[in-house]
């Protein structure tokens, strides 16, 4: 066993909708993190910043986006004419996780996706070891040559036949391995865990997508009324003010990207023909089947815990970097150009989706069923887009095992949680840079205390997407949905997944949130926003 002080084993799921997982209502075969739940706490939910790198880049250094270099996206040089806010990359005058616990005497690795820049890889930012990919937001989880190892004199310890190499299943290993080597040393650890499943391409073995197959063939219209339901049974939500929202409106856009229903609601399953229904139902079964393998290495990693002794000292936190994705109409798309490319799988084919090779997703209307019960997606500032679900199992330390918390948390609140878990020093001052001061509040109070979470003012932002909450209040100033785009408004505390829109009853709340959206892109640095008119192109670069 290691020191005293708590390991830490943080996992991150990659665009995983807010009711996937098997304990906040989903059908999806999750145990293993589901165990974690009911002998933990499951969390109404932690907000994030809508999309993979920026959330990324909060929940590494407990700043806003903006205020660590990542506001819209990675991009491979710097914006030439946007400040700091839009550098591309995590900025010098900020300090990652890892670059705060090393000092507290943790050794801290990772493994998996990063996505905030090949020139800030995690070896740069305060971890020991690394394996995984650094720079894009995707990749074919099958191609062994394209994940690294760093430092780049370390050897990779785990060497896999191409043809057995399946990225979420390395990742788990390589997860093991490093809290192995942490292990060998008088130190506690910090272990990240950062899958980039089930982003797309939606890729899994063909055994585990056979199993859930027959079960999406009933199609997102009764999966969702079942999963609300289940949610209302779980305890999770209260049906006085969770309401289950209509099937959410497809973003404008080109319509050979949005498969023609630009602007339009999700079709009705039964509304499609059988050919549709199947190749739809196979690509909600290979997303399936990619959450139940993070789930199966989970497992693993948890039982070695328990086997050398580590397990009731050790902190594990599970969440999402977003909602699910809707990219880009009800039907997905196919090919890694992602422009108006959707093919209809049959026989062979049909049965051979997300196989080698392979390049899709699932679309808009499995994203709405994931993100049950609100609406929109990932790219959103509604809640569909920047609630997920946070799962923290910490054995002996939690007074109410099982229980499940109300309020909200974010992001930027792991910074703080950790300081206060490990008792490390956050640094006024790192490499000779002035760091601002974290945004976030601890959890721990919360977790080892049963302590109320306190309201707040949090925001959110992504491209021209944007929100602010006070207390119960949130507005949201959305893109893509129509035009000209205003402030919408709603009571959380009331109608918990925005279906009735207050700005016209009260415009005084509106324009008091309006002020402090102002005053927080004034202080973070963000660029203002052009009216939005016309369908902007999404940044979809890597």
């Amino acid at each position: 066993m290691n020191s005293q002080k708590p390991n830490i084993l943080f996992v991150l799921l990659d665009d995983l909708g807010y009711s996937d997982l098997g304990c906040y209502g989903g059908e999806l075969d999750t145990p293993n993190i589901d165990a974690m739940a009911y002998e933990g706490l499951r969390f109404e939910g932690m907000y994030n910043s809508s999309r993979c790198c920026p959330s990324r880049a909060a929940l590494m250094t407990g700043l806003y986006p903006p205020q660590a270099g990542i506001a819209d996206f990675v991009s491979i040089e710097p914006h030439p004419t946007k400040g700091p806010a839009h550098l591309g990359r995590l900025r010098d005058d900020c300090v990652t996780l890892a670059e705060v616990l090393t000092p507290a005497g943790y050794n801290c690795y990772y493994s998996g996706k990063w996505h905030m820049h090949e020139k800030t890889n995690p070896c740069d930012r305060g971890f020991k070891e690394f394996y995984g990919y650094s720079m894009n937001h995707s990749h074919d989880y099958y191609d062994a040559d394209f994940y690294q190892r760093f430092p780049k004199n370390h050897e990779k310890e785990i060497n896999i036949p191409k043809e057995d190499f399946y990225a979420t299943d390395v990742f788990n290993d390589y997860a093991l391995e490093f809290i192995k080597q942490g292990q060998k040393e008088d130190k506690p650890w910090f272990l990240f865990l950062g899958h980039s499943a089930p982003h797309f391409p939606l890729q899994a073995p063909k055994e585990d997508v056979e199993k859930y197959y027959q079960k999406y063939l009933n199609g997102w219209d009764s999966l969702r009324e079942e999963r609300f339901n289940n949610m209302i049974k779980l305890g999770i939500i209260d049906p006085k003010s969770w309401t289950l929202t209509e099937r959410s409106q497809v973003p404008i856009d080109d319509d050979d990207i949005a498969n023609g229903y630009s602007g339009l609601q999700n079709p009705a399953w039964d509304s499609l023909d059988d050919d549709r229904r199947k190749d739809l139902a196979r690509r909600m079964a290979i997303y399936a089947a990619m959450v139940n393998r993070v789930d199966k290495g989970f497992g693993k990693i948890v039982e070695h815990l328990k086997e050398t002794g580590d397990y009731e000292n050790t902190i594990i936190i599970i969440t999402s970097d977003n909602g699910a994705c809707y990219e880009w109409g009800p039907f997905g798309f196919d090919g890694e150009s992602r422009k108006g490319i959707t093919e209809l799988h049959k026989g062979k084919d049909l049965e051979n989706m997300g196989g080698k090779n392979s390049y899709l997703s699932y679309g808009s209307g499995w994203a709405n069923l994931c993100n049950t019960p609100f609406k929109m997606y990932k790219h959103f500032t509604h809640e569909g887009g920047v609630c997920a679900p946070l799962i923290v199992n910490f054995p002996d330390k939690i007074p109410n095992p099982g229980n499940f918390v109300p309020g909200a948390t974010h992001l930027i609140d792991i910074m703080p949680t950790l300081i206060e878990l490990s008792g490390a020093e956050y640094p006024k001052e790192f490499n000779h840079h002035k760091i601002p001061n974290y945004e976030g509040i601890s959890l721990y109070p919360t977790i080892t205390e049963a302590k109320e979470l306190p309201q707040r003012t949090l925001f959110f932002s992504h491209q021209q997407a944007r929100g602010v909450i006070q207390g119960n209040w949130k507005a949201v100033w959305s893109k893509r949905t129509q035009t000209p785009i205003k402030w919408e408004l709603y009571d959380l505390s009331t109608d918990r997944t925005e279906t009735n829109d207050l700005a016209n009853k009260y415009p005084e709340i509106v324009n008091k949130l309006d002020k402090l959206w102002e005053d927080y892109r004034e202080r973070v640095g963000l660029e203002e926003f052009e009216p939005w008119d016309i369908p902007e192109k999404e940044d979809i670069s890597d």
